[in-house]
């Protein structure tokens, strides 16, 4: 297929099947095609609509985001994983308040130069948005030109990814490039999928090599698997006679950044340093059930106690510690497992087990 068959099959497909009744579709800006394209990253649609919901009605604006305090931000992103994504999104919507006048830039180059964007994200802010000629190449849109092409290597490998972009590039149209980006994000998420792609459906199957080959999940090709190396912590929940846990900020940078998290030691017999840092006296413990966390790089077995403590003087958390009323919980972001285990140290406590 020429680049004009392709982009207009997938044109005519899209006027027909393609999705346009998505929250960020509707009443469309800058600021809420970046919103949701970076709360899609690595993520489903479906987890992401309520979120995006929440984050508008409480942040509607970039200078409202700008403006916001970083807990709020995190707060609104608790759940959706890969923390980095909200703290550039923060830093990001400061830099177009400060340097642009709140206003979003109008070419892909300056627009991946705001933190958090690449190449890919800034152009479908730019053809979704502003309605300017940019290829993309996210996820759903690589596995669709993989197949197209058969491309033999893994998309990750800088060699294989700008082959993929020079082929992004060439079938891009110049006109509605809007919904031409729209439709290339839709056929990799509805038609062109993981397993069992529907190729009877799709509008470019008679120009795709994979199909001709009979080899549609040959591609793209794979990345070498390793096995996820295992790690395991260690977290007291100390919980004072108001049912409040002791929980610390993480820092910036690393695992969890900026999230408030529980400490984490190798085993019990490091409770002593921590509990006398707080002027604290340990009660009764009960151990509350082992949790697994699978990050991309590794997994984490948690080993969770909840643990009576007793104030020793008329002592505060403060700085980068705070107790955490698991009644009338603060606006605050929380690594996921993190939430769960505050969600069993309440139903504990309002049980009345006694740690």
């Amino acid at each position: 297929m020429s680049p004009e068959q392709f982009n207009g099959a997938v044109l005519a497909w899209y006027d027909l099947h393609g999705r346009k009744d998505l929250p960020w579709q509707q009443g469309i800006t800058p600021y809420r095609v970046w919103v949701s394209e970076i709360m899609l990253q690595q993520t489903q649609v479906s987890t992401v609509l309520g979120y995006f919901d929440r984050f508008m009605e409480a942040l509607p604006t970039v200078q409202a985001l700008a403006e916001a305090p970083e807990d709020e931000v995190l707060h609104l992103w608790t759940g959706l994983g890969y923390y980095t994504r909200a703290r550039n999104l923060h830093k990001a919507a400061k830099t177009v308040v400060e340097q642009h006048g709140g206003e979003f830039p109008r070419s892909v180059e300056q627009l991946a130069e705001l933190p958090g964007i690449g190449r890919s994200t800034a152009g479908a802010i730019a053809s979704l948005s502003m309605g300017l000629r940019a290829p993309i190449l996210d996820g759903n849109v690589k596995r669709v030109l993989a197949r197209y092409k058969a491309q033999h290597g893994h998309p990750g490998e800088p060699k294989i990814a700008d082959q993929l972009w020079q082929l992004a590039e060439q079938l891009t149209p110049h006109q509605r490039v809007n919904n031409y980006t729209q439709a290339m994000m839709d056929l990799g998420a509805t038609l062109c999928t993981r397993s069992k792609p529907s190729c009877l459906l799709c509008p470019v199957r008679d120009g795709c090599r994979a199909h001709l080959l009979g080899r549609e999940t040959d591609f793209p090709e794979s990345k070498p698997r390793k096995a996820l190396p295992q790690k395991r912590t260690l977290m007291p929940l100390l919980a004072n006679h108001e049912g409040a846990i002791l929980l610390y900020r993480r820092p910036s940078a690393g695992l969890w950044g900026g999230l408030w998290s529980l400490p984490e030691l190798d085993d019990l017999d490091g409770l002593e340093p921590l509990v006398s840092q707080h002027a604290l006296r340990v009660g009764e413990r009960h151990e509350l059930g082992g949790l697994t966390h699978t990050f991309s790089h590794f997994q984490l077995a948690i080993e969770p106690w909840l643990i009576r403590v007793d104030q020793a003087g008329h002592v505060m958390a403060e700085g980068d510690w705070l107790w955490y009323n698991l009644a009338s919980p603060p606006r605050l972001g929380l690594a996921a497992p993190v939430k769960k285990l505050l969600k069993r140290a309440a139903e504990a406590l309002n049980a009345g087990e006694q740690p």
